[in-house]
């Protein structure tokens, strides 16, 4: 007797492209664009749904009848992930992230201002600075190099630095700390472990400056009178770590694409002015680092993509497949950095789109563009299928990328 099969997990296997999502997110939404998931802890109900076209993914992120809160979403992890198994709890004062408004509007509302694009605009000559500081350095050490510790990460980390005025010793170590929570191989004594350290090191930095109401990133939050020292510490938390993960996999993995795609580095030296048109965007779409894409929980039956989502069951939306829909962009497996692709979802969308979106793209516009510029001649220091992929983390990316120039 033929028995029913399981529902499937998250796609995770990737094929001899290092920059392609799984081919099994191709055939789901082409033919089940919202199909059955199971998950590797749930709550009550072990099937949620995974969602892979684009216009479903666009209209479940803007639709409030899905709930980002933290304790109404199981772990969206699928095997071959190992997590803690414990059970979601309310997010923290100040953790932004997974709160619903009214809450996350207050959160975000304080701090949209420190990320405008004014305020961008404004920090581009320091963020240069940064930028080619790291490159110096990187020139003096010598060919060979590691351009994910050597580059990208000293960007990332003084760049956070710059614009917080923190200190750069505090923030290597919490660097530290909340690269091991990126990674889903941890046990629930490391979680507490890292997140105790991180609170650790943050807190007295938070109490120094709510006590001096300097014209700083802390001061100016301070000065506003609605934020207690715990939910300025959890804000802390959550917006230094928003970009000591992120970018630097973006830059390492920009790198990587582009040289594994010389006519289209060609075609940046040739005409830079695509870094400041459409190129970093191709780049976050092409890319699209959330492998494990957004999660959201139905507060109530919603009928989606003719399906429907019972209240309380999660919905996992794949990133990485919505970027790669071809109903939405004209040969999408294909980098073009000539493309404005408009509508793409690697930042997210509505309420929870990306807070640090324009500091994102200043960040990957100027660091791509003076290390080519610097380095004309680089080049992978080890064949393409010898990089180790960062393929069992929230974010897609590389543990090392080995470079040399002449």
């Amino acid at each position: 007797m033929k028995t029913r099969p399981d529902p499937p997990v998250i796609p995770t296997e990737r094929g001899g492209c290092p920059f392609d999502p799984p081919a099994e997110y191709a055939r789901l939404r082409a033919r089940e664009p919202v199909s059955p998931l199971t998950f590797q802890v749930a709550p009550k109900d072990p099937t949620g749904w995974l969602v892979t076209r684009h216009d479903l993914v666009r209209q479940i992120l803007a639709d409030d009848r899905f709930s980002h809160r933290n304790e109404l979403l199981a772990h969206v992890v699928a095997p071959p992930f190992p997590i803690p198994e414990y059970a979601p709890q309310p997010s923290p004062p100040g953790s932004f992230a997974k709160m619903d408004a009214p809450e996350h509007t207050k959160y975000r509302k304080l701090l949209a201002g420190h990320f405008t694009v004014r305020r961008v605009q404004q920090f581009e000559p320091e963020l240069t600075r940064i930028v080619d500081g790291a490159l110096d350095a990187m020139a003096a050490q010598g060919s060979p190099a590691d351009l994910l510790t050597a580059f990208a990460e000293v960007v990332s980390l003084r760049t956070v630095c710059a614009l917080m005025n923190v200190p750069e010793e505090m923030m290597t170590e919490f660097s530290g700390h909340f690269a091991a929570l990126m990674r889903l191989t941890y046990t629930l004594e490391e979680f507490v472990h890292h997140v105790e350290s991180m609170d650790a090191l943050i807190r007295p930095v938070v109490r120094e400056r709510m006590a001096e109401r300097g014209d700083d990133f802390f001061g100016r939050l301070a000065a506003t009178g609605e934020l207690t020292e715990e939910e300025m510490v959890n804000l802390a938390v959550l917006t230094l770590g928003g970009s000591l993960d992120t970018t630097p996999n973006m830059l390492t993995l920009s790198t990587f694409a582009l040289l594994k795609h010389p006519g289209q580095l060609e075609l940046l030296r040739e005409r830079p002015e695509l870094y400041e048109s459409g190129a970093v965007d191709e780049l976050l779409r092409y890319l699209t680092i959330s492998q494990l894409g957004s999660s959201r929980c139905a507060l109530e039956d919603v009928e989606i993509g003719g399906r429907t989502i019972r209240a309380g069951q999660t919905v996992v939306l794949a990133l990485p497949a919505a970027n790669r829909d071809p109903e939405v962009f004209d040969d999408p497996d294909r980098l073009d950095v000539t493309r404005n692709p408009r509508g793409h979802l690697a930042l997210g969308f509505g309420a929870h789109q990306c807070l640090g979106q324009h500091l994102a793209r200043a960040s990957l516009r100027i660091g791509l563009r003076r290390l080519f510029e610097r380095f004309p001649t680089l080049r992978l220091a080890v064949p393409a299928e010898e990089v180790p992929l960062r393929d069992r983390a929230m974010h897609y990316g590389v543990d090392r990328l080995p470079v040399a120039w002449d």
